[in-house]
């Protein structure tokens, strides 16, 4: 074999590995340069008994309920006692079984947990309250810790930001204090606001400062529940006394 011919194949070997690198190197350039994938939440609808119907969404592998429950019935038809502003606070506060009130039924309506222990069932058809583990598979889901989702109080770190909806808006919430304002992203597709709560006296939240969610589940005596604030971006872990006025929101069977 002549040099000449030798070095003929050196420089085509060279050649062909030079096109192999350029070639990987336009590849890696692209995907890094490609944008991030943007999911769209899935959604859908519900209609109770009542014939309201609510947006619905797909949070990880769970359908939840966008907005909260307004329903005037349980599943099985029956009329859910009615509390109104007109009448005293105390009537509420020395309720023992299912009830409801409202400040605005734009942000649905607050029901003490005696309706989510009734045996009637409040949830429509297919449909359940979820249980403090299905509310922490939710957070877990949007970043917080499994450590940070089994403690209480304030809990995680940007995870209430993901679940509200228009954080700078009064309509759905206060305009943040916070030096950073803090506003609401609705990453979740969850369209939490400030429909705020009714306590164990009779008294009431503020809209659009507070909201508030029973959980299915029994601590004790009382009840676990969650809680978002206008001014903060994390989720408030707590239980309370059954005659509250929460909030809820159902999961899909």
């Amino acid at each position: 074999m002549t040099l000449e011919f030798k070095m003929k194949i050196k420089k085509s070997n060279l050649v062909v590995v030079l096109f192999m690198l350029m070639s990987f190197s336009t590849v890696f350039i692209i995907a890094c340069d490609k944008d991030p994938e943007t999911t769209t939440p899935e959604t859908g609808t519900l209609t109770d008994i009542d014939g309201n119907v609510y947006n619905t969404v797909k949070i990880g592998n769970t359908w939840w309920m966008a907005e909260n429950l307004k329903t005037q019935k349980y599943r099985n038809g029956d009329i859910i006692d009615s509390v109104s502003t007109n009448e005293p606070d105390t009537l509420w506060r020395n309720k023992k079984t299912g009830a409801y009130c409202y400040l605005d039924p734009k942000f649905g309506f607050l029901y003490n947990f005696y309706t989510i222990t009734d045996g009637r069932e409040i949830a429509p058809e297919g449909w359940h309250i979820p249980s403090d583990e299905e509310w922490k598979e939710l957070e877990i889901y949007l970043g917080m810790t499994i450590e940070a989702s089994d403690s209480i109080n304030w809990r995680g770190s940007d995870q209430g930001n993901k679940l509200k909806i228009n954080g700078g808006s009064s309509n759905s919430w206060e305009k943040s204090s916070d030096i950073f304002e803090i506003f609401g992203t609705n990453e979740s597709g969850f369209t939490a606001f400030g429909g705020a709560c009714r306590i164990f006296d009779g008294n009431w939240g503020y809209p659009t400062h507070t909201a508030f969610w029973w959980t299915s589940t029994i601590n004790e005596n009382d009840a676990w529940y969650r809680g978002l604030d206008y001014n903060k971006t994390n989720v408030f872990r707590y239980s309370g006394p059954m005659n509250y006025g929460f909030s809820i929101r159902c999961v899909k069977d």
